[in-house]
């Protein structure tokens, strides 16, 4: 796959609610990227039309405990976004397992396969650090799939560490992921 080159420096903003179908476009395009090669196509595509839809987008832009951040090549490209929630996890088991406290989940953090490569990530992870301290969080967490080396080395490069695992189900089959963590 060609690295792009990017025409002007990476800038990463909060997204505007008018953005909710760049997200959704972003959303379906790297979602799948994420996933094991073994997951049937349907159930991305299914998880995207719910999940990962405009509507929804443009509930988490109007959520106050939740940040849209939007990475583009300059002002115009839509590069990647980054969803992230500051509030304690839903799920008991995995509260118990984040030791910070108060800690933002960076439930989304995508790019286009064109942007890898290319500084865009690094752009992106700083401006998520950078929320998530703005917001008062003593760290971030995330769930990684178990299968997704690529995503894991980038996250070990930006500070991240295994701190549990957690599963995520995707249509009829659940994944296993780690949780991984830092403090910002």
């Amino acid at each position: 796959m060609a690295v792009m080159a990017l025409r002007s420096p990476v800038t990463v903003t909060p997204a505007q609610a008018d953005e909710a179908g760049t997200l959704a476009t972003l959303a379906a395009a790297t979602f799948p990227l994420a996933c094991p090669p073994t997951v049937d196509p349907a159930d991305i595509a299914a998880f995207a039309a719910t999940e990962l839809s405009a509507e929804r987008f443009t509930a988490h832009l109007a959520a106050p405990d939740t940040a849209v951040l939007l990475a583009r090549s300059g002002e115009a490209e839509p590069l990647g976004y980054a969803l992230l929630f500051d509030r304690p996890p839903a799920d008991p088991a995995i509260a118990r397992q984040v030791p910070y406290s108060p800690a933002v989940e960076v439930s989304k953090f995508y790019l286009l396969p064109a942007a890898h490569g290319t500084g865009a990530a690094t752009a992106m992870m700083e401006a998520v650090l950078s929320a998530a301290r703005d917001r008062g969080a003593a760290g971030v967490w995330l769930g990684v799939n178990q299968q997704n080396v690529r995503a894991q080395r980038f996250y070990a490069k930006a500070g991240f560490a295994q701190i549990g695992t957690k599963t995520f189900r995707l249509g009829a089959h659940i994944h296993d992921d780690f949780i991984l963590g830092r403090t910002v």
